[in-house]
């Protein structure tokens, strides 16, 4: 505090403290000084609001429809398996992960508490409400509702083309009392203060939108969907039906019928029973039953296109179109499962992670980056492993057999960058080094720096080549003189 006022003054503070709507109305931002007068904004000028739709998709939606409820765990579910990690840059291309104490303050977030909280606090402020805000006190993060923060702007959109984020207001409860908001202006001068909104809303500068606005209709629609199926039952599980009378029936005894019918025919508990009449009443059924509605596939392309809005696969979720027919064949689940772990969850831990990267000093030449390989969900089958092991043992042999490093090779193949290659000046199988003056006289012998790797593949130690051998031969061929022809001794007689 004293810092911020002597910025803003070149001197020191007197004893007497400023309130916290004092403080807030000399709020600066990159060296300039905005006075906000919290009690004086006014709304779509210099701040974006919260719209307060984040308590009604809760109580509406959340609470309320299944599918929007099997959408979103299936995202949080997922999401919260990450872990936080940094990640090493080197020559624009992404290295190893490691990580540092730095990180503490994501795996304990906040008492009894770890990164899977965090997370699954996140995707489901963002899933109900489009935004997610943590501010970091110390040595713990602060989740703040979302619906309960605005944006404070350096200047109204709609009037000046640099209208940047000068600070966020909290308000507990939603109270409009300027002396019980907490201001956490964007330098990090009352705690840093991270947003996360990975669906941004169109007609707003920062703030996001929650990906069920767009399916409200839809839901709708499922919501009177259910409460259609829940009346069929209430009326004994039986389409409405008309009785009629003759001409003869007063209207009290219309009254007295009608009393009696309702009282024995009316709820599930009173499904298929008999129902007796008389008097010449007629019963004509009025509806028609569900699988002459086909209820199920009407309800059920509402439920995939909610599905769809979350970026979730129906058969991911188990909605009804999703457990039938070939989507329940290994390779078209695999598919499916495929999809939504690239298509979805990984842009959302990317995005996330940037968001966070406030919270934390990040090393240099590194980024705050996820950590997806413990995750079950997202492990190859062992076929599919098998196949790819397969695949990189191959191409390390045919490297190897190139010249190349077996370190670099591994490191390369791991990290599918070729750039990480390391060449030994070998070439060929025998990995011979190359001869430029050509190949040494084999009758000079070995030299000092010639290698066993250098020596023909038949030689040995002691061992002359093909080609000395044969001077030797000629050699010894042509000093020898002919032999003498000498008779045979004949055989002594018996």
């Amino acid at each position: 505090m004293a810092k911020v006022w002597q910025s803003l003054f070149g001197r020191k503070p007197d004893e007497e403290r400023l309130s916290q709507n004092e403080w807030a109305s000399y709020f600066q931002f990159g060296g300039s000084q905005y006075p906000l007068s919290l009690s004086s904004i006014t709304p779509y000028e210099k701040r974006e609001e919260a719209d307060g739709s984040f308590e009604n998709a809760v109580q509406g939606l959340y609470k309320r429809n299944g599918i929007v409820f099997a959408c979103c765990v299936a995202r949080s579910l997922l999401f919260s398996e990450a872990r936080l990690q940094f990640q090493a840059i080197k020559n624009g291309r992404p290295q190893d992960l490691f990580g540092t104490t730095e990180l503490e303050i994501f795996e304990n977030p906040w008492p009894n508490a770890t990164t899977g909280e965090l997370l699954t606090r996140a995707i489901q402020d963002v899933d109900l409400g489009g935004n997610f805000f943590v501010v970091r006190e110390g040595k713990r993060l602060r989740r703040l509702r979302p619906d309960w923060v605005d944006i404070v702007l350096t200047a109204p959109p709609a009037e000046a083309v640099k209208s940047d984020v000068a600070g966020y207001i909290y308000k507990p409860g939603g109270t409009d009392s300027p002396e019980d908001w907490q201001v956490y202006p964007v330098d990090g001068s009352n705690g840093q203060i991270a947003h996360w909104a990975p669906l941004p809303d169109p007609e707003a500068q920062y703030r996001g939108m929650s990906w069920l606005t767009p399916v409200l209709r839809e839901i709708e629609a499922d919501g009177l969907a259910t409460r259609h199926k829940t009346a069929f039952y209430r009326n004994a599980a039986t389409p409405n039906i008309a009785v009629s009378f003759k001409e003869t029936v007063t209207e009290e005894q219309f009254k007295e019928f009608m009393k009696a019918i309702n009282k024995n025919h009316s709820g599930p508990d009173n499904a298929y029973k008999t129902m007796y009449l008389g008097g010449g009443a007629a019963v004509t059924p009025l509806t028609i039953d569900f699988q002459a509605l086909d209820f199920k596939k009407i309800q059920g392309a509402g439920e995939t296109r909610i599905a769809a809005a979350a970026r979730v696969h129906p058969v991911v979720v188990g909605l009804s179109e999703g457990m039938q027919g070939s989507s329940l064949n290994a390779g078209n689940f695999r598919s499916a499962r495929d999809a939504f772990a690239d298509g979805t969850m990984r842009p959302l831990w990317r995005s996330f992670c940037a968001s966070m990267q406030t919270l934390v000093k990040v090393p240099k030449a590194a980024r705050l980056w996820y950590d997806d390989r413990d995750i079950s969900y997202l492990r190859e089958d062992v076929k599919d492993i098998a196949e790819i092991q397969t695949q990189e043992a191959t191409t390390i042999t045919k490297l190897i057999q190139d010249g190349y490093t077996p370190d670099s090779i591994v490191e390369a193949v791991m990290k599918k960058d070729w750039s990480l290659l390391k060449h030994t000046g070998l070439y060929s199988v025998q990995l011979q080094p190359p001869m430029p003056d050509g190949p040494p006289d084999p009758a000079a012998g070995p030299s000092a720096n010639q290698g066993a790797l250098s020596k023909a593949p038949n030689s040995g130690p002691g061992r002359p080549s093909k080609a000395t051998l044969a001077k030797v031969e000629s050699g010894a061929a042509k000093a020898t003189p002919k032999a003498a022809t000498t008779a045979k001794p004949a055989p002594p007689k018996k």
